[in-house]
């Protein structure tokens, strides 16, 4: 028979062994997990410090399981969402929309709706056609969510995305209780047509599409992010306008962001010269404001921009420009 000496290292042994288990796989052994309180409190034991690396491991590996199984998920479902959201019946392009909105949350499923363009289109025309809140909130919602991307950008311009959010600039569903959620429409419609202002094709796109006059009016707006949106977009599309249209633009802005100042307001107004020709090129004795060794901060636009891109010159360097060959179209 076993002498005591030996039963005392056969436990020692498999307490260490189970200790060891539960600290690189926690959860997976049924001991009890007292058995890591081999410490003292407030300390790491070296057995936990050595640890730590299968934990982060294990976390990649979980986190790179649950990213397939997103993009894999969506990438099934394309076909089926595409075809609901061509339906006639509104209440099923409401609950199309609604899944979609949920996949485009995530990056992997992201990635996969902006590699369809079925889908996207889907999306954009739904969005175009319809006058019921929910539907008009989840596409919007929707083309915002792929805005963080380059390629999202591109999916959104090729499947004539501009028109509908312009639509959305006027949205005026028949039947609302809920101002704020339009109100909520506009400010994402407006965010998602300013990142596409970052290139000119795009800028042109929209203000053919008539949207200076709405965006006039989302100046005034009570949501600072609706109206800085509408200037930041009406800066871009005005770049080439004539002089008038620069100084009524100019005008515009300034009285929007002195509205809850009269006296600035005032004051900013008698700086203005109304009755004076629009100078296109400054007087050489004109002083900036501020040094051009000193830039000013850009807009921050939630752009995903990764690696080193070339910047054309119609860049203001927040997004790498779309592809040159036939311009954003090819």
């Amino acid at each position: 028979p076993p002498g005591k000496g030996d039963l005392d290292y056969q436990m020692s042994t498999t307490a260490r062994a189970k200790r060891v288990r539960e600290a690189i796989c926690p959860g997976v052994t049924r001991e009890d997990s007292s058995l890591l309180a081999t410490q003292v409190e407030g300390q790491t034991t070296n057995l936990q410090r050595l640890a730590e690396p299968s934990q982060l491991l294990k976390s990649a590996i979980v986190h790179l399981i649950n990213y397939q199984d997103d993009a894999e998920l969506a990438t099934r479902a394309l076909p089926e969402l595409t075809k609901l959201l061509n339906d006639e019946d509104p209440v099923v392009v409401t609950k199309a929309a609604m899944i979609v909105n949920q996949l485009s949350k995530k990056e992997a499923s992201r990635r996969a709706l902006m590699g369809s363009p079925q889908l996207v289109a889907a999306v954009v025309r739904a969005m175009q056609n319809t006058s019921d809140l929910d539907t008009a909130r989840c596409t919007t919602s929707i083309l915002h969510n792929l805005s963080h991307h380059r390629e999202g950008l591109l999916a959104i311009f090729k499947s004539g995305g501009i028109p509908a959010l312009v639509r959305m600039l006027r949205y005026r569903p028949l039947l609302t209780l809920l101002y704020s959620s339009v109100e909520n429409i506009q400010r994402v419609a407006a965010g998602v047509l300013c990142e596409l202002a970052q290139d000119k094709e795009a800028a042109d796109a929209i203000d053919a599409e008539g949207a200076s006059a709405p965006l006039m009016e989302l100046l005034h707006s009570h949501n600072e992010g609706t109206a800085t949106y509408a200037a930041a977009v009406l800066f871009r599309i005005s770049e080439d306008k004539n002089p008038d249209y620069r100084k009524r633009v100019s005008v515009e802005l300034t009285n929007s962001l002195f509205k809850h100042d009269p006296a600035a307001w005032e004051a900013a107004q008698s700086m203005i010269p109304i009755n004076e020709p629009y100078a296109d090129d400054m007087d050489a004795t004109y002083r900036p404001m501020y040094s051009s060794d000193v830039p000013l901060d850009p807009l921050e636009m939630h752009m995903d921009v990764d690696g080193d891109y070339p910047i054309d010159n119609y860049s203001d360097g927040l997004r790498p420009p779309y592809p040159t060959a036939d311009h954003m179209l090819a």
